[in-house]
């Protein structure tokens, strides 16, 4: 399946010297980490409240302990591994040819493999902060304390990602919108582009090759040169890097 595209594909890689890889939820489905939005995702789950609504600023301030019963239990997955998508991006990485990943997924399977220039757009799930004194806890830390993980100040800790009515890092947003401007590959892969403004990021591109990996149709129509309705892991897994 899909032989003709990932062909495609991996002569465009070849050609390439500056990739920049934008990712969503579907790069980490592989690795058996639910998104929000597909047919199993959260946002078809029941619960008394909307993923949307327990995952927002104000929720968490209102009912913390609601908050963590929901994150820890749909939102951590520490036993989770990389797969062959971020595996093969830290390949690129490491060989000159990727000079940045932009991911809006929190679970830090792009550093797991071996990415080292990862801007985060929603943080990260292994970064956590004491509101009170800003003393740093591991991601373990929070998934096994009991109900709220408290600072040894009596503080609540809050996890570094961003949640719903909060806005993204000022820094990473810049930081993305340069990456990508000087790409002359841009590869957008697990995403539906729903999300804003990250999915207006790609607005910056004015590289030679725009590709899109996604099992399902994004929800803007990017003008991609190569479309490729796959799992982003077994479409990046048979690229070869010279």
């Amino acid at each position: 399946m899909y032989e003709k595209e990932v062909e495609r594909l991996q002569e465009i890689i070849d050609d390439s010297r500056d990739i920049v890889f934008f990712g969503g939820a579907g790069v980490s489905t592989e690795s058996n980490i639910p998104d929000f939005r597909s047919a199993d995702g959260l946002y078809q789950q029941k619960y008394r409240y909307s993923p949307e609504q327990i995952v927002s600023h104000s929720f968490f301030v209102q009912n913390t302990e609601g908050f963590y019963e929901f994150y820890k239990e749909k939102m951590m997955f520490l036993d989770a591994k990389p797969n062959p998508a971020h595996l093969k991006l830290a390949e690129l990485e490491a060989a000159g040819k990727l000079s940045a990943v932009i991911t809006q997924n929190i679970d830090g399977l792009h550093q797991a493999a071996g990415s080292k220039n990862v801007l985060e757009l929603h943080g990260s799930i292994h970064r956590n902060y004491c509101q009170k004194c800003g003393s740093f806890y591991d991601a373990a830390y929070v998934k096994n304390s009991e109900g709220v993980p408290a600072c040894s100040c009596g503080g609540v800790v809050k996890p570094d990602v961003v949640l719903y009515e909060e806005g993204l890092d000022s820094g990473i947003i810049k930081k993305s919108i340069q990456a990508i401007s000087r790409a002359d590959t841009l590869i957008i892969g697990g995403t539906s582009l729903v999300v804003y403004p990250a999915a207006s990021f790609i607005d910056y591109f004015q590289g030679k090759h725009l590709v899109v990996i996604n099992k399902s149709a994004t929800a803007r129509e990017v003008g991609a040169e190569l479309t490729i309705a796959a799992p982003i892991g077994a479409a990046l897994g048979q690229i070869t890097v010279g």
